[in-house]
């Protein structure tokens, strides 16, 4: 294209062939100008004004930091094909391929690392507003990535340099794989943290019991996760305990099902049996937010008659169901104190037979 161009203004305005190249040069080297501001207006103007209307601020801020690089970009590559269009600097073409290359490279590399920039802070900032996990898995994660954008950035500008790279991958290979080695319970942890916070079984302020341990999320670490246990020390267990191990989250309870034993003489009359189950509804529907299933004779203790009731608690607040179980276990004392009925005391009868007068 460019020596056709040449071509075409040394015919047409009967140029030398070095004033029609730089002639030729000149033209393209300002249609690529041209066309880069043409893009940035058109992100400037409106892509930005189309990202104002969303909810969010993470596409202003992509737009906002690549407009530049991106202008950039256009006119490097401005400037290698309007270099490439003169015959005399032919002798040099490889090493100016190579140079520009490079540069391009590195301001791909540039965008790429400032669009994880902008990511990484947007989702550090909703972290630290909902306190779901640790910034510095963010941190970690981010830095991880612009690594290997890095070293891919590296090993593509040795291929432009024509550098044979099965040795380096070699390399890299083998010393990963001793890294990974030496590294492999701390490597773990961290994988399983970004386990955590990508599956998300539990969340900063969530309470989870976890073997014999029951406690508040405090913090969600790299390595390590901390508990505020009942007791009101603070428990550090590895993520990666975490992640191999069955675990429940009674944040993620909506609804607790409640189960007791409610035990009556044995002696106790049928009129007043029948009178049990909905005296003990009537207990549990005038209670907030206790919600009442069932409650039936069940079976024959040895000494007592045994009752099954069964609620539902509409609230994961382990302090509200206790406070609901105490308000029932009083009303059925009441209640039954008002009928006659009997709830039995361990109690044990001993038959004694008088010797016979000899």
């Amino acid at each position: 294209m460019a020596f056709s161009l040449a071509e075409l203004l040394q015919n047409y305005f009967n140029l030398g062939q070095l004033e029609s190249e730089i002639a030729a040069a000149v033209i393209i080297f300002m249609l690529s100008i041209t066309v880069g501001w043409t893009i940035y207006l058109v992100f400037r103007r409106y892509f930005s004004r189309w990202a104002k209307k969303t909810k969010t601020k993470i596409d202003d801020e992509i737009l906002r930091n690549i407009k530049a690089p991106v202008l950039l970009l256009a006119t490097i590559l401005g400037v290698f094909y309007a270099l490439n269009s003169l015959s005399f600097l032919n002798p040099y073409s490889y090493v100016l391929e190579v140079i520009f290359t490079v540069a391009q490279i590195l301001i791909v590399t540039f965008i790429i690392t400032r669009v994880i920039n902008v990511l990484s802070k947007w989702l550090a900032e909703r972290a630290r507003r909902e306190k779901r996990v640790s910034e510095h898995i963010l941190f970690v994660l981010k830095k991880i990535i612009q690594a290997a954008i890095y070293i891919f950035a590296f090993l593509t500008i040795l291929v432009a340099f024509g550098i044979d790279l099965s040795g380096v991958v070699v390399g890299l290979g083998v010393g990963g794989i001793a890294i990974a080695l030496a590294l492999q319970n701390v490597l773990s942890d961290v994988f399983s943290a970004f386990s955590i916070y990508f599956d998300r079984p539990f969340e900063v302020g969530d309470f989870i019991v976890v073997g014999d341990y029951a406690g508040t999320v405090r913090k969600i670490g790299i390595k390590s996760t901390r508990l505020q246990l009942l007791q009101g020390e603070e428990l550090v267990i590895s993520n990666r305990e975490l992640t191999t191990t069955s675990l429940r989250n009674f944040k993620k309870l909506k609804k607790r099902r409640v189960v007791f034993k409610l035990s009556v003489a044995a002696d106790t009359p049928v009129e007043k049996l029948e009178k049990i189950p909905g005296l003990v509804q009537k207990i549990i529907e005038d209670i907030e937010p206790a919600e009442f299933d069932r409650a039936h004779f069940t079976e024959f203790g040895n000494f007592t008659l045994d009752f099954q009731v069964v609620y539902y608690m509409k609230t994961s607040d382990y302090n509200k169901y206790l406070d609901a179980q105490q308000k029932i276990n009083l009303g059925i004392i009441e209640a039954f104190d008002k009928e006659g009925v009997i709830m039995p005391f361990p109690t044990q009868t001993i038959f004694v037979r008088k010797p016979s007068p000899s």
